[in-house]
């Protein structure tokens, strides 16, 4: 059975209704990315930090997954298929995916700010004063900018054992999530599905790079057609 790697960024949840700050100029939902998405933003104001990963919190209420998100865990009835998604939602587990790494971590998990390990399910609004067993804060367990990504190199691994590379929805920008692909080896094909694609410097080196320049869920249903029916 074929090995598939699929890599998803904002693009691919965004069709959900899941705002980015991808177009945005560096603000999210109004608030500087820094702010909200960054360990020294955390000290800084703890609490606007509580309150913005709360707002998210309870949008994944509001939103469903898409096409596309079924179509790539639809793709595991005929592959091995591992999902390495950027996007902190949840919409790959109810889109079906079983095999995911979510290397920014996850909204509906909490941690103890001294315990990066750490992973406790947490469905409603986080607080201050809300501990963990240890008697520290608990905060969102959310790869932030300045903070190490811990599952780096296990995303590499699967993207070294694919035969195919599917990148959707992600600007390409982020490192090291960006330099994934710069794993894939030589005679993997690699797929590029992006409303707007950027081409970076990893992905001009690959020769058999297909660029798909189309919406998640448009180019998925032409890409499964392709890869199920040949």
């Amino acid at each position: 059975m074929k090995r598939i790697a699929i890599l998803t960024g904002a693009g691919i949840s965004a069709e959900s209704g899941v705002k980015t700050f991808r177009d945005a100029g560096g603000l999210w939902e109004g608030h500087d990315v820094m702010e909200v998405a960054s360990i020294d933003g955390w000290h800084r104001n703890k609490e606007l930090v509580l309150d913005f990963y709360n707002a998210r919190r309870r949008q994944l209420k509001e939103v469903l997954p898409n096409k596309a998100h079924e179509l790539v865990a639809k793709l595991e009835e005929q592959f091995h298929v591992d999902v390495v998604t950027q996007n902190v939602d949840d919409l790959h587990e109810r889109g079906g995916s079983i095999s995911i790494i979510h290397l920014h971590g996850e909204l509906l998990k909490v941690r103890g700010e001294y315990s990066p390990r750490e992973s406790i399910f947490w469905e409603g609004d986080l607080i201050l004063g809300d501990l963990n067993d240890r008697g520290e804060q608990l905060r969102p367990a959310i790869v932030w900018f300045g903070e190490d990504v811990p599952l780096i190199q296990k995303a590499a691994e699967i993207v070294y054992d694919a035969d195919i590379i599917i990148i959707i929805g992600t600007s390409m920008q982020v490192y090291p999530a960006a330099g994934l692909v710069s794993y894939a080896q030589p005679g993997s094909m690699i797929y590029y599905i992006d409303a707007n694609p950027a081409i970076n410097h990893d992905l001009k080196r690959l020769n058999n790079l297909k660029v798909m320049a189309m919406k998640a869920s448009e180019g998925m249903e032409k890409l499964y057609s392709q890869l199920v029916t040949g």
